[in-house]
């Protein structure tokens, strides 16, 4: 499973902006066309043993994205996976689509940065080998020109939240914080009176997406930046504290960080049931296995929160 977004995101999954009508909307950045740009990768920054921000070059101009948006990257441009794209497409009987990278930059920034997480392949559990990921992670590309696509992708703040809310809690798993800690920076940015709210769950304390530049805004702006993390293998009883908490996402946790639940608005990205899960659960007779989304979703309904005040976005 890759992930990035929209074939998707996180090393190139598919991702699923979910929600009924009723979900906040965003506006789209001006509704304009996406542009092609040839990227230059001016470096790469390991953030994880598996994960990799990529500075990207985009050239002279202004460039008009929103905070959360994403790009897109076409495999079939690097010689070094052609013919791990060839296969591909032979057991598919399809084309390899492009895959989604969320911007891990705000726009203020002066690179576009993605953030891409290598998938691993897990006989049994994911049909496919990751394709784009593992190159843009581990294929030293700093110097190179890539061509991307961009700016799509409506899991944005709407340009009028501060009339909605002024409260947004952020709820992430993994490489779902990408989009996220580009609009709390953006937010802080623009001086919107927001407050944030920053759940992020993990399996270990070192699978942590930017750590130390999320503890960097919370210390520059404490009243307007809260970053609560959970793990859920970690086996350090050191690392746990008021800030670090044990297990998964409950219902509990959600109710002690939303004393405002009639008037918050909830930002969620994550892991989500994917269609390959629905087919193998079909053949088998045995109910899909609820992963993130749907596990978090369950307890922001439990809580009573109402679906216009929830945002999603999925991947898988």
């Amino acid at each position: 499973m890759e992930c990035g977004r929209g074939p998707h995101r996180r090393a190139g999954r598919t991702p699923r902006v979910m929600g009924s009508p009723m979900s906040v909307e965003a506006t789209p950045s001006r509704a304009r066309k996406p542009v092609e740009y040839e990227a230059t990768v001016t470096a790469v920054r390991m953030e994880t043993h598996d994960t990799a921000t990529l500075l990207l070059d985009l050239g002279p101009g202004p460039l008009d994205y929103k905070a959360g948006q994403f790009l897109n990257i076409d495999p079939h441009q690097f010689p070094a996976i052609a013919h791990q794209c060839a296969y591909l497409q032979e057991q598919k009987g399809r084309k390899e689509p492009a895959r989604s990278y969320s911007l891990a930059s705000a726009p203020h920034e002066p690179h576009v940065a993605i953030t891409v997480k290598d998938e691993e392949f897990i006989s049994g559990v994911t049909r496919y080998p990751p394709l784009l990921s593992p190159l843009l992670v581990h294929g030293r590309l700093t110097g190179a020109r890539i061509k991307v696509t961009g700016f799509m992708g409506p899991y944005v703040l709407p340009d009028d939240v501060t009339e909605k809310t002024d409260h947004v809690l952020h709820l992430v798993a993994g490489s779902g914080a990408v989009p996220n800690f580009a609009m709390v920076k953006d937010a802080l940015h623009r001086g919107l009176k927001l407050r944030h709210t920053f759940l992020a769950s993990n399996k270990t304390w070192g699978d942590i997406l930017y750590r130390e530049e999320l503890a960097a805004l919370e210390r520059s702006a404490p009243d307007r930046v809260r970053v609560v993390h959970t793990l859920t293998r970690e086996t350090d009883e050191a690392k746990y504290g008021p800030h670090v908490r044990k297990g998964r996402v409950n219902e509990a946790l959600l109710h002690e960080l939303l004393p405002d639940r009639d008037t918050c608005l909830v930002y969620v990205c994550g892991p989500a049931i994917t269609p390959w899960d629905r087919r193998k659960a079909l053949e088998t007779r045995t109910p899909a296995t609820p992963r993130f989304m749907e596990a978090v979703l369950g307890h922001l309904h439990g809580l009573d929160i109402p679906d216009k005040r929830i945002k999603r976005e999925a991947y898988g």
